[in-house]
């Protein structure tokens, strides 16, 4: 009995029965009670610049965890600038649950007279997890929750790019966004040996409210298992889940703007999808449209989804400042079936690369309406572009050009699109395979030619499209690649607005 009673002695005791549980409790009594926006922050403090916010540096060596041998370490977070109001965070450990207090001399300050100013209870704006992901001695940010329900997470080779979101409402619609935000969090203490740390949050807005839980490993890539229980305080006309926010300026698809000598700039390249029912992996290359454009792709029983950084070299952007090469893809895999849907794809316009500009989610086909309780479960995978874990070729490349010149053909008004697909089934054709294309355009469009080319340099496989839309119509166009009569590639789909700068003028 002694050696028993010592067994269980040396076992981490319970949070004080702390679960995952309390944090669902509090958001469904939440959703009874009419909302009350988060109180914001002095307005000193929301309109400082983006370099003046940088002036506010948390100490290092205050880490939340820094006196145990824990990998993952917990930095904090000041509000200001894009971060409006405080959040309450928590330590949960074997002793139970206690508030993690706001310290400002936890902060170094470049501006003294703004440090003045700070009140000594301003609070959290949110933390950064850390974790030795170059070696023993590294302390290594790779994971960011602050503002609205954002979090940003790489893995060990990249540097920070798009975010994801706890949820999305309305996103798109002229009614105009709403932005739930986390107001409270539980961090959850690991031991010394830990390779997973979790995370409790509690989502509120005016039409919903949320209890999460991420189960956080990180690595080659950043792997969250992420629980997620909604309750509906009123209708919502379009609900997005796993919610991903990036930026798209232009590629190598589109024009370049005048004046830019990058050849790309963009934190994102594309959407894939993988849809349950059919199978079908499909690509579709972003674009910086003209106005807000939406696109819908229905799935049943989805199996994945993510924004993609495909290229990967410093030779395709030509940037070492913002390493847009080393930006992380995201993928999302459901947990169980989420039932019928669309995967939504919206772009909005920007003339420069510090707006985020693209978001990607899921939305249920079925109406979401107050009084109801939802359940979403996933995994978010963040690094590499092989986070999808597609075995098809790739859609690597998409260039677009004038179809009436030297090069592209002598259609005027059509458009020679080119695609290069590289890896999967491809990757040991000999060069003579029998590899053809299958290409459709909707609408009343005309595909005037498309052949296969294998490019020997580079062991890529070359699509070339030439294509003519309706007049005064978008192009929208599908391809893939077969071998003899088994599809080998994506489903590359493509849309050219009508109103594009790639012919040289408005069409």
């Amino acid at each position: 009995m002694l050696m028993l009673w010592l067994a269980l002695a040396a076992l981490p005791l319970p949070a004080s029965g702390f679960s995952f549980e309390d944090v669902i409790d509090k958001a469904r009594a939440l959703a009874d009670e009419s909302y009350q926006a988060p109180t914001p922050i002095p307005a000193f403090l929301r309109e400082l610049t983006y370099e003046q916010y940088q002036g506010i540096r948390f100490k290092s060596e205050n880490s939340l965890w820094i006196k145990s041998d824990a990998r993952f370490q917990v930095m904090l977070m000041s509000p200001g600038l894009y971060f409006k109001h405080p959040v309450v965070l928590h330590e949960v450990d074997a002793e139970g649950v206690r508030p993690i207090t706001y310290n400002k001399t936890d902060y170094s300050y470049t501006n003294e007279e703004l440090a003045k100013r700070i009140p000594a209870d301003l609070g959290h704006g949110g933390f950064k997890l850390t974790y030795p992901l170059q070696g023993p001695d590294s302390r290594n940010q790779f994971l960011v929750f602050a503002g609205a329900s954002y979090f940003r997470a790489v893995g060990r080779d990249n540097s920070f790019g798009l975010s994801a979101r706890g949820v999305a409402v309305n996103t798109g619609l002229p009614s105009g966004e709403q932005f739930p935000s986390f107001t409270e969090f539980w961090l959850v203490r690991p031991d010394a040996k830990s390779e997973t740390m979790t995370v409790y949050a509690l989502l509120d807005g005016r039409s919903l409210t949320g209890a999460y839980r991420f189960d956080v490993r990180t690595g080659d890539n950043t792997v969250m298992d992420v629980q997620s229980r909604l309750f509906i305080r009123s209708d919502i006309e379009k609900l997005g889940i796993a919610p991903l926010t990036s930026m798209f300026f232009y590629g190598g698809n589109t024009a370049r703007p005048r004046g830019e000598w990058r050849p790309r700039v963009h934190d994102s390249g594309g959407l894939l999808v993988h849809n349950g029912v059919s199978g079908e992996w499909l690509w579709r290359p972003l674009l910086n449209p003209k106005s807000l454009k939406l696109d819908y792709f229905q799935t049943e029983s989805v199996q994945g989804f993510g924004l993609m950084q495909r290229q990967t070299n410093f030779e395709d952007f030509q940037d070492y400042g913002a390493n847009y090469h080393r930006r992380p893809s995201a993928w999302v895999k459901p947990k169980g079936d989420w039932g019928k849907g669309r995967v939504v794809l919206v772009q909005l316009p920007t003339n420069n690369e510090t707006n985020d500009n693209i978001v990607a989610f899921w939305t249920p086909d079925e109406p979401v309406r107050e009084g109801q309780s939802l359940s979403f479960d996933y995994s978010l995978k963040v690094g590499g572009p092989s986070v999808s874990g597609g075995d098809r070729a790739r859609a690597e490349r998409t260039f677009v050009g004038d179809g009436n010149r030297v090069g592209g053909g002598t259609v005027e008004g059509a458009y020679r699109v080119i695609v290069d697909f590289a890896g999967g089934p491809l990757k040991d054709l000999s060069a003579d395979a029998p590899v053809t294309s299958a290409v459709t355009a909707g609408g009343d469009a005309e595909v005037i030619e498309h052949f296969v080319e294998f490019l020997s340099p580079v062991n890529r496989w070359r699509l070339s499209i030439l294509a003519k839309p309706a007049e005064g119509q978008p192009l929208a166009l599908r391809a893939f690649l077969k071998n003899e009569e088994e599809a080998v590639s994506e489903t590359w789909s493509y849309d050219i607005p009508a109103d594009n700068d790639i012919l040289g003028e408005a069409r």
